[in-house]
């Protein structure tokens, strides 16, 4: 497979402004408590953290909307928080990053996802606290998702569901969607959790990382054909049009289904070195689904994304890539 020119990856690049996609998915805050570690405690065989600063990120869903809106696009967000603080300091985080949540609903009757990170000297994690509600949304909380996704999908290119088992990707939100993409023959990609792997059924795009992808097909991938037949079985299972499987180091499988034939290859990961790959997976889809948007093949999607995944690894936690960094990285 011929690489991507720089000369069409810069006009891709080029044309990812202004891109309008909508983000579906189960949102959520990255809390960073930063410190020091010098001593164990008396009380327990654990380190004692000095406490230094906070820092919050959006995450989940959040995460991949500002990761498009980093690269140009104009992104609308719907997903489920409580009415609490962090979901005021979710939506501030958001509006900085010019993502448009004005359809992020309230459930009173569950507090917004905030993963509590706690992190010490060399960026070694100590440990994480999860505050979370993952039941899935019903009743009123769901139609107003379902009616959000209605109203935002005639004016988007491209559709992303984001799902991270939290309860807003369900049935009916996979039936909205997909109810809502129909019309206009827009796309849907999926970044998916295995456990709800059938409700995908449908959708143009998937892109399980290849322990998802072993798991939704019972087999071992260690070489290219075993990404290859995994690929194929999943765009089968799940009457999809393609399939991209993330494989760390190893690069990324496509299987490109809007071609005749398939095309179906490998693409070498770029990283030049790896400092966290938390949120590397939001990067990929994200690239993707705007190189899409801006009229580019699914191979050269696929290879703009192994690019800027490349530059999100690089860096502690989940960090948008700009349009200015992606282009930067191809210069070199």
């Amino acid at each position: 497979m011929s690489p991507l020119g720089h000369a069409r990856a810069h006009a891709l690049i080029t044309g990812f402004a202004g891109r309008r996609v909508l983000v579906v998915g189960d949102v959520m805050l990255d809390h960073f408590l930063f410190g020091r570690v010098q001593r164990l405690s008396p009380e327990a065989p654990v380190p004692i953290v000095e406490y230094d600063h906070d820092d919050y990120r959006p995450g989940g869903a959040a995460n991949v909307a500002m990761n498009l809106a980093a690269l140009g696009a104009a992104v609308s967000l719907v997903g489920v928080v409580g009415g609490d603080e962090s979901a005021d300091r979710l939506r501030e985080l958001l509006a900085r990053g010019d993502v448009d949540a004005s359809d992020l609903v309230i459930d009173e009757d569950r507090r917004t996802t905030r993963k509590l990170r706690i992190v010490t000297q060399r960026q070694q994690q100590v440990a994480r606290v999860d505050f979370e509600h993952d039941a899935d949304i019903a009743g009123a909380v769901a139609a107003r998702v379902a009616a959000a996704i209605a109203s935002r999908a005639d004016a988007a290119d491209v559709v992303l569901v984001s799902d991270y088992l939290k309860g807003v990707v369900t049935s009916d939100t996979m039936a909205a969607v997909l109810a809502a993409a129909a019309p206009r023959h827009t796309p849907v990609l999926v970044d998916p959790k295995i456990p709800h792997l059938d409700l995908y059924r449908g959708v143009t795009l998937i892109t399980p990382n290849q322990v998802e992808a072993e798991t939704a097909t019972h087999s071992r991938i260690r070489t290219d054909d075993e990404a290859r037949d995994a690929a194929r079985r999943l765009q089968e299972r799940l009457r999809c049009t393609s399939v991209v499987i993330t494989r760390g180091e190893h690069g990324m499988w496509v299987l490109d289904g809007t071609t005749s034939p398939a095309t179906e290859a490998n693409f070498a990961a770029t990283a030049l070195e790896v400092s966290d790959v938390t949120g590397a997976g939001d990067t990929v889809i994200s690239t993707i689904a705007l190189a899409l948007a801006a009229t580019a093949s699914l191979v050269e999607a696929a290879q703009l994304s192994t690019i800027a995944a490349g530059v999100a690894v690089s860096r502690f936690g989940a960090v948008a890539v700009t349009r200015d960094e992606l282009a930067a990285r191809l210069a070199t």
